[in-house]
């Protein structure tokens, strides 16, 4: 495999394992046999090539530079350099990485194209690993959020939530940096951002399906889903029932409890 250089920092995730590969991803040369689940990370601004002894299946996740390289700078308060980061190890065996992107592609298949807040802080999370990973790791976060950023920044997801709403927007409310926001909420709230947003959207349907005649389709979209099927497959994961099982049991539970 061949890529021309491109400014973006390229993750690539083994999904079988067993494949012997042999390159060099801008960290110098490699040659070693991936486990299932093993990383491998090609630099920034770098044509790099590697070979495979036998066919393998990857999943890639690129960061590109121009909006990526700000949200690091501002972490490591204008310090930060991937000149500085030392990946040579070869393939990475990361829980907290995989763990991110299992969530990423998970809440991606349940929501449909991933928002722009599940993107970006599965991002920071993913981006600080590897920087600890290459020994340029970050200072953990000093506390949660303060009462009244925490305050604002939950009214503000609540307000919108039928939209898209970006990390930026809600660090922003709280006047902190994307990447310190994303670690002081997931501290002070115990969940990252978009989990806490689905919690709310899901809480939030379910006071619809049960105070209104709103159709299911409706409620989907009035809380950020674009369709009632999304709507019903996160209803599935959180309330283990469909949309409208729960409006007839929350409207008639003693019928529901005899019908079933």
């Amino acid at each position: 495999m061949f890529d021309p250089a491109v400014p973006d920092l390229a993750l690539y995730q083994d999904l079988r394992g067993g494949t012997r590969i042999a390159g060099n991803l801008g960290w110098g040369n490699f040659n070693k046999t991936l486990a299932r689940g093993n990383f491998v990370v090609a630099a920034p601004n770098f044509a790099h090539h590697t070979t495979a002894d036998a066919n393998h299946q990857i999943r890639n996740l690129s960061f590109p530079l121009l909006h990526w390289k700000k949200v690091l700078d501002e972490a490591a308060e204008g310090r930060f350099s991937f000149d500085d980061l030392d990946l040579r190890g070869g393939p990475i065996d990361s829980p907290v990485i995989s763990s991110a992107l299992q969530k990423l592609w998970s809440l991606s298949h349940e929501e449909g194209a991933p928002s722009r807040l599940l993107a970006q802080a599965a991002g920071c999370e993913i981006l600080a690993e590897l920087c600890r990973l290459g020994g340029e790791p970050f200072a953990p976060p000093r506390g949660g959020l303060a009462p009244w950023a925490q305050r604002r920044s939950l009214e503000l997801m609540r307000a919108r939530l039928s939209e898209d709403i970006s990390l930026e927007e809600l660090a922003a409310e709280a006047r902190l940096s994307p990447f310190h926001f994303a670690r002081m909420f997931k501290q002070s709230i115990g969940v990252p951002p978009r989990v806490y947003l689905t919690r709310m959207r899901v809480e939030t349907a379910c006071e619809l399906l049960e105070m209104t005649d709103l159709p299911v389709t409706d409620i989907a979209l009035e809380v950020g889903y674009s369709s009632n099927q999304v709507l019903a497959r996160v209803f599935a994961k959180h309330r283990h029932m469909s949309p409208t099982e729960y409006r007839r049991v929350v409207r008639d539970p003693i019928s529901s409890l005899e019908v079933s």
